[in-house]
């Protein structure tokens, strides 16, 4: 059995349950993202949607309403739905300072709360809803990662014996950590990972990362890391981190090279897994974003791993802007295919 049948080709909808800022308003929940978004997304060739959901959404049946809506719209379209739960009570990926949910057990009651809720509340949906435990989880090791993850198993599993889930891995859901994973003895569950290897390239000169902004050189691909020699020279803190692509081509035998703990834990396992973040952002050159995004696709179908572009919607990253237009059809065409 092709346990992710139907969830091969995906798109993020990013910014609109979660991540929305000061936005949660009945505007923003109402436009933007309609049943005409879907629709669009189905006709793009889509077999299912990423849904980001923050956990304030869920626990006001005012808002938690907008995840049915989806799955309604969704439904009607052909597409299946991951509600990946983005944001959870005490822990946030960008905002790790602030950080409770592994140190305080009521707190991770209430997280295993919203499981339970949520699966009570859609236990008549069948395999075109899937869940995803939490959003890129950053922790020191995978050890108290693992055991909360086995906890909200255990408790979904309580109400919904056959729902599939998805587990992250540690570092921001990094290739690297999937090997700490503990594997849990459930048909059901799957492993996911984002990719966005090489930083350098798809964060480029990204406003929120102080790293990319000071490196501040625009990247093509396929290409090479321009000045970073000197620009580790002068700032010896991102050695660690960016040292090894020194000299480097910045191409899809590099990709590979990123890809290998994909492998390595595919081939130990035996286990699914699944990408469900992979993208560019819009600071890169239109044409280079078109060939990571081609190489990248390109590597996951022949490894046949089901995948969910970031992001349908601005976010930085957009297969459309803020008003909706598609920013490459030839960028559409590659993510869908």
């Amino acid at each position: 059995m092709d346990i992710l049948k139907n969830y091969r080709m995906g798109v993020n909808l990013g910014g609109w349950l979660s991540q929305y800022g000061m936005r949660l308003t009945c505007e923003h929940l109402d436009t933007f993202v309609t049943p005409s978004d879907i629709e669009r997304i189905a006709g793009w060739g889509m077999d299912h949607v990423r849904l980001p959901v923050d956990y304030p959404v869920l626990e006001a049946e005012g808002t938690a309403v907008y995840v049915d809506k989806c799955i309604q719209w969704c439904s009607e379209q052909g597409l299946n739905v991951i509600i990946d739960l983005h944001r959870a009570p005490g822990y946030s990926f960008h905002n790790l300072q602030d950080n409770s949910l592994f140190d305080d057990l009521q707190v991770q009651e209430r997280f295993l709360d919203i499981w339970r809720g949520l699966s009570r509340r859609l236990e008549a949906q069948g395999d075109n809803v899937m869940y995803e435990i939490l959003n890129e989880v950053v922790e020191p090791d995978s050890s108290r990662w693992n055991s909360l993850a086995k906890k909200a198993v255990e408790a979904i599993r309580e109400l919904d014996e056959d729902r599939k889930l998805l587990i992250g891995s540690n570092n921001y859901s990094s290739v690297h950590t999937l090997k700490e994973l503990e594997i849990f003895d459930d048909p059901n569950t799957i492993y996911t990972f984002h990719f966005y290897e090489p930083h350098l390239f798809t964060h480029q000169k990204a406003y929120w990362n102080e790293s990319f902004r000071k490196y501040d050189q625009m990247l093509e691909y396929p290409g090479s890391f321009t000045n970073l020699e000197g620009f580790l020279k002068e700032n010896e803190c991102y050695k660690k981190e960016f040292e090894r692509y020194v000299g480097r081509k910045l191409d899809k035998q590099l990709m590979l090279e990123d890809m290998k703990p994909v492998l390595e834990f595919m081939a130990a396992t035996g286990k699914p897994v699944y990408c469900g973040e992979y993208g560019v952002i819009e600071n890169a050159p239109t044409e280079s974003r078109i060939n990571w995004h081609r190489d990248f696709v390109d590597i996951l179908k022949k490894l046949d791993i089901g995948r969910a572009v970031w992001t349908y919607k601005t976010m930085n990253f957009g297969l459309t802007d803020m008003n909706g237009d598609i920013v490459s059809d030839e960028l559409v065409q590659i993510v869908s295919s």
